[in-house]
């Protein structure tokens, strides 16, 4: 049976003509699922019964699990998070000053073979799911509404956990076409930043997604030292990948983060800062510095 959390608007809707319905039919069932995600039997009250049926016939409700919960002292929940197939992956909750932002994954394992990512280690195993995507989220907001009454506000979002997000290009445009829906979790696609190592086929395609915040994996300004750290960068050089970002529309107070990974003696120096002032945009850029995670071997 298909999840009801895979489907966005548009889907919905065919599905729904086709029993007869109205697209403003649709908008209300739309609303009412994300409104009650967290009632478990989901009853849609307000629905006939014949209606009703034709949802639970096709559809169900049901979210990933939680196989574990570890919660930090600075507030920090990490899930981990399984689905029906047994693959898991990490989602964490994130405090930050009065809201709490959700780090999702795309992936259960990733392609990349970033050499200072733990996820490398696992290669790719496949692709997530739109439903598990939205699934990864409606999870923590629902934790948020259980364990922290006072900040029962949707989360942000940020696509860093597993997996390169544009690697999984098509589940993820549905899953932000979910998330951004005013009848579904209706988030500002400015609530909504997105992290990559330069996946160019995805950035091509950038124009398609809603207007959401940007990240860069840049770590080095030097093509053959990024590409140690960056196998991609041998197939997509920072070059071609600073030239398309250059060309992607920004709104007003729109900025692309660079993340940049400081390695103690390996891209620290001075000649690095120089060359980093010499090809980053002078424009519209955060330059975000990140401290090392170490994890086994490294």
């Amino acid at each position: 049976m298909n999840s009801i959390y895979a489907l966005n608007r548009s889907e919905l809707n065919q599905f729904f003509q086709s029993h007869g319905h109205s697209a403003l039919f649709t908008d209300f069932v739309f609303d009412e699922i994300y409104k009650n995600f967290e009632n478990k039997n989901n009853d849609l009250n307000l629905l006939s019964q014949k209606a009703k049926q034709q949802i639970v016939e096709n559809f169900d409700f049901n979210l990933p699990k939680i196989k574990q919960a570890h919660e930090s002292s600075d507030g920090t929940v990490k899930f981990l998070i399984e689905f029906e197939d047994g693959a898991s992956v990490e989602t964490v909750l994130i405090p930050f000053f009065k809201k709490y932002t959700v780090c999702l994954s795309t992936q259960v394992g990733c392609a990349m073979n970033c050499q200072f990512c733990y996820t490398a280690t696992q290669g790719l195993q496949r692709n997530l799911k739109a439903n598990e995507i939205i699934g990864q989220y409606l999870i923590a907001w629902l934790y948020l509404k259980e364990k922290r009454s006072n900040h029962s506000i949707k989360p942000n979002v940020v696509f860093m956990g597993q997996g390169e997000p544009l690697h999984n290009f098509e589940e993820l445009k549905k899953a932000l076409q979910i998330m951004t829906d005013t009848k579904a979790l209706e988030l500002g696609p400015r609530q909504i930043t997105l992290s990559t190592v330069g996946f160019l086929p995805g950035l091509e395609r950038w124009k398609e997604l809603p207007s959401i915040n940007l990240a860069l994996s840049l770590h080095s300004p030097f093509e053959e030292e990024r590409k140690s750290l960056i196998p991609l960068n041998a197939k997509y050089p920072l070059k071609e990948v600073l030239a398309k970002l250059d060309t992607l529309p920004l709104k007003k107070r729109q900025y692309i983060t660079l993340e940049y990974l400081l390695l103690k003696d390996f891209n620290d120096s001075e000649a690095h800062a120089e060359e980093l002032s010499k090809v980053l945009p002078k424009e519209k850029v955060i330059f975000n510095i990140i401290p090392f995670n170490p994890w086994p071997v490294t």
